[in-house]
């Protein structure tokens, strides 16, 4: 299977997916227990969320699924978050602590899928970063995530809707920073957060580089703004994401005024 779809655009603006696939091979598919198999720690259809939002956005999207390798963690292994419960490069458990591998991989196992998934999911995004900032001298990098609002092996209480990170402020210039914050913000029963759980994974923190014209956000939506409900079959609800779409596609459409706006004052 090809482990990355792109499809290429002329905004300055990249949207990147790394856990909306769902594609398994069965090699490893047979290695999953009954409870790794239901996938529950996908992503769901967060690229449908983001289709159409933003005309000439580039997208990169990991085809397969996080349980194959995360895409958004250090290729190292190190912990985007010492010290917290958190899953793995290649997740051992699930997001409620629940074992789920009948066969779990070994180091080779590891190494093998860094090289079939891991590094061309990244290499598209590097490429793609590239690409965009030789057509604009400056690239946005909008990784795009959901998750279950409440997940008490992760995080304590219930989840904001919106998630903003940036590592601190380290990962983009503060416009872009702040207009996403004051979206979110004036966004009618929504509530957001600017940091906290979710402060941006590898992939935000790994290219943001803004002294270098790259900046990266990492947005995570709790899933009920979108899906008829955060259990299986995490159906997608057509109502509740078109006033959800609303806020994103102002999101999208300002940070790429913002990084139009820079181009020109260069």
């Amino acid at each position: 299977m090809k482990p990355v779809e792109v499809v290429e655009g002329s905004s300055p603006v990249i949207l990147g997916f790394p856990h909306a696939g769902t594609l398994v091979p069965e090699d490893i598919w047979v290695r999953l227990n009954d409870e790794g198999r239901k996938l529950r720690d996908t992503d769901w259809h967060v690229d449908r969320l983001y289709r159409d939002l933003l005309p000439n956005v580039t997208t990169v999207r990991a085809v397969f699924h996080r349980y194959c390798i995360d895409a958004n963690r250090d290729p190292t292994g190190k912990s985007l978050y010492p010290g917290q419960n958190t899953t793995g490069l290649v997740p051992l458990s699930d997001f409620d602590n629940q074992p789920i591998w009948q066969e779990e991989p070994d180091d080779a196992e590891i190494a093998r899928r860094l090289t079939a998934f891991h590094r061309p999911y990244h290499a598209a995004v590097e490429a793609q970063i590239e690409r965009v900032r030789a057509l604009h001298g400056i690239a946005v990098l909008y990784d795009c995530h959901s998750i279950r609002s409440r997940c008490p092996f992760l995080f304590e209480g219930t989840l904001p809707d919106f998630n903003i990170g940036t590592d601190g402020g380290h990962t983009c210039a503060d416009a872009f920073e702040r207009a996403v914050a004051e979206i979110c913000a004036a966004a009618e029963g929504y509530t957001h957060v600017v940091n906290g759980r979710f402060r941006g994974g590898w992939t935000t923190r790994h290219y943001g580089s803004p002294q270098d014209g790259v900046h990266a956000i990492q947005m995570e939506l709790a899933q009920h703004t979108h899906l008829e409900r955060e259990s299986d079959p995490f159906a997608y609800d057509e109502e509740k994401a078109g006033r959800l779409r609303i806020h994103l596609k102002t999101v999208l459409e300002r940070l790429e005024e913002i990084a139009l706006s820079m181009k020109e004052d260069s």
